[in-house]
């Protein structure tokens, strides 16, 4: 019986070396993606941070069970407070299309990615909460280097992630980071020591909690000390589609990646002109901006656990002293599926996701990039699962992602898949370069693992 090795995928290097490093110490799935989630808040705090939130799957090989966590941002307001002011209003340059995005305090919901940590390590942790703060606490004392791609993220979010504290992080001496340059966060290194001491609690109930809640008060925004105090990690009912004898497990996302999967006709033999087509129309639905990044661990045990977070834009908030950027979810409208009620949940997008069969786990994964993560999730796992090709090659290859009657296609897109989108009615735009635009995903399967190189994401297997 063919069995997923224990490995993992990440959107940086360090991200991924805490993984590993916690994994080789005994660490179960769990352990080492909440290890690499809180490494990820210091190596790509252009996508993520502790002020953001998310969602976690975590597969339990001796029991076959699923459970789903919830701890993404929620609506403030509990204790009364409201924010009248004008809102911030920047915007973000998504290649040639302005995009208005509304930040500041006004956007801050309340953060979810150290509940959720804390709760997965509790849950399903093995090592102690301590340990698993180590390499991010590490990682903030000796900096890191920022990937091109992430130069890229920064260069079109800098109108956000340059305010305030932001502008010598990002822009240290009025010049924005480079590719290959070192990013240097100081506040994080007594953020982090604040957490290796108090445990995830004290972020909402603690030193961190009070500093923050203080932040809040003094730029009249709506997120309050009650707000943090009643915060808790949700589970979330599984939904499960069938895909070319596999049954896949993850959430009901705002896009609907498992339904159109579930929908999308196997592919198994299939030419490019057909491929493309086919995918392509089964992408139909609203096109929704946003950047997120994601960790997909298995460990020897042969459990797994992918996380998925997200700082939205960053609201150009910092908490003083710690250098945590708030988040921006509130002026993200796509991520309202209600009306906001204090205490309740904005909608996602994300997805994160195990493929099983008779014989147990196929594969882990998830996505990065918004709307994307429906289009880059749906190819990566029906080339896994349908089309029976390795974990390299389906997260590595062409993709396309379908906006409307558009349909973007990266540079190396099979000419006749181009062709027949034409011929089928479609608009293509075909990019000059390959993009973070086209989504990122991690994978952990039978066949090997890969970390997005979109993103320069990293992969290992143990």
């Amino acid at each position: 019986m063919s069995t997923v090795p224990a490995g993992a995928a990440a959107h940086h290097p360090d991200t991924l070396a805490a993984a590993v490093e916690v994994l080789s110490d005994g660490g179960t799935a769990a352990d080492a993606a909440v290890a690499a989630t809180l490494a990820s808040c210091v190596a790509e705090t252009t996508m993520t941070g502790l002020a953001g939130g998310g969602h976690a799957i975590h597969f339990d090989a001796a029991r076959g069970a699923v459970d789903l966590l919830d701890f993404f941002v929620a609506v403030p307001g509990l204790d009364g407070r409201r924010h009248d002011g004008d809102p911030v209003v920047v915007d973000m340059l998504f290649e040639d299309e302005a995009v208005p995005y509304i930040i500041g305090p006004a956007s801050v919901g309340v953060p979810g990615v150290v509940a959720g940590c804390g709760a997965l390590s509790e849950r399903f942790g093995r090592l102690p909460w301590a340990r698993l703060v180590e390499p991010a606490l590490r990682l903030a004392r000796n900096d890191c280097v920022l990937p091109p791609t992430h130069a890229r993220v920064l260069e079109m979010l800098a109108p956000a992630l340059t305010l305030s504290d932001g502008a010598d992080i990002y822009a240290p001496g009025g010049r924005l980071l480079q590719g290959g340059e070192l990013l240097r966060q100081p506040g994080l290194v007594a953020a982090f020591e604040v957490l290796h001491e108090e445990g995830a609690a004290g972020f909402y109930t603690g030193t961190l909690g009070a500093a923050l809640a203080a932040l809040m008060a003094e730029q009249d925004g709506p997120l309050g000390a009650a707000d943090l105090q009643a915060y808790r990690v949700v589970d979330t009912p599984a939904h499960r589609v069938d895909h070319a004898g596999a049954t896949v497990i993850g959430r009901r996302d705002l896009a609907g990646a498992l339904e159109t999967l579930g929908g999308l006709t196997d592919l198994h033999g299939a030419d490019d002109a057909t491929r493309a087509v086919t995918i392509a129309r089964a992408l139909h639905g609203p096109d929704r901006h946003g950047d997120t990044t994601n960790v997909t661990v298995v460990d020897r045990d042969g459990n797994a656990c992918v996380v998925t977070t997200s700082l939205g834009l960053g609201s150009g908030d910092w908490v003083p002293g710690f250098g945590i950027h708030l988040n921006s979810m509130l002026g993200e409208r796509d991520l309202r599926s209600g009306p906001l009620v204090p205490g309740g949940r904005l909608g996602s997008m994300m997805c994160p996701t195990v493929a099983v069969n008779g014989d147990g786990l196929v594969a882990a994964a998830g996505a990065a990039g918004g709307s994307r993560i429906r289009s880059a999730l749906v190819q990566v796992l029906s080339g896994l699962l349908a089309e029976g090709v390795d974990a390299t090659t389906a997260v590595t290859r062409p993709r396309l992602h379908r906006d409307g009657p558009l349909v973007h296609v990266e540079p190396d897109y099979p000419p006749a898949g181009v062709e027949a989108l034409r011929a089928a009615g479609f608009v293509t735009r075909v990019w000059r370069t390959r993009h973070h635009f086209f989504g990122g995903v991690g994978v952990v399967a039978r066949s090997g693992a890969c970390g997005e190189p979109r993103r320069d994401g990293a992969a290992a297997v143990l």
